[in-house]
């Protein structure tokens, strides 16, 4: 078969498979009737057997606990990271290369939604959350969740990520600190990402 007739071919197949679009009816997801209080505990509980380090604090003595927190660490913020939080300057440029992102110590995120069945942490690389590449490269991650950013389940957290997924952006999803098995199911940290993840919850 030559070139073009399987181009042609092939196009045709597309063409045919494309047909007219249907329109989805989506249900709306409807919203926990949890106390939200029970929510952000059922979060942070859950994180924590991931083997993420939990952290709570009030919107006051947050920044007083990333200066304890990251005190002595070589940090990356990304642009847009609330300066207030932590009075340092984004170190953070596009150019970055990997063998950079590697120097540093720690990485200091935002994140978009967190889920408390899973107790999962869900950045959309938006404002104060880098590219992807900042939060699988540094050995640490240390990531602030605001309670009011807990949803109860993940319909919920997807329904909330529906303006990220549209304007194109990456979604990561995390629980816990990176980590594998081997077959004799040996627990290695570190392989695909941080070895250490810290969330803080700002109540």
């Amino acid at each position: 078969m030559s070139g073009e007739a399987r181009l042609e071919m092939l196009t045709r197949i597309h063409r045919a498979a494309a047909g007219p679009k249907l329109e989805i009816e989506r249900p709306p997801i409807p919203a926990s009737t949890r106390p939200r209080a029970e929510i952000v505990a059922q979060f942070a509980e859950y994180a924590a057997e991931y083997r993420a380090e939990v952290h709570r604090a009030s919107e006051a003595d947050l920044p007083v606990l990333l200066a304890a927190l990251l005190s002595g660490q070589n940090v990356l913020v990304p642009e847009g990271f609330p300066a207030q939080l932590f009075p340092q300057p984004a170190t953070h440029k596009p150019q970055t290369t990997h063998a950079d992102l590697a120097a540093y110590d720690a990485v200091l995120t935002t994140c978009a939604v967190a889920i408390a069945e899973t107790g999962t942490v869900v950045l959309d690389h938006g404002a104060g959350q880098g590219r992807r590449a900042l939060t699988l490269i540094p050995d640490w991650h240390v990531c602030v969740v605001r309670s009011e950013q807990v949803v109860d389940s993940v319909p919920e957290a997807v329904a909330a990520l529906q303006e990220a997924v549209l304007a194109g952006r990456p979604l990561t999803w995390i629980s816990g600190p990176s980590a594998t098995s081997d077959i004799e199911l040996s627990r290695v940290e570190g392989v695909h990402g941080p070895r250490r993840l810290s969330i803080i919850v700002v109540d």
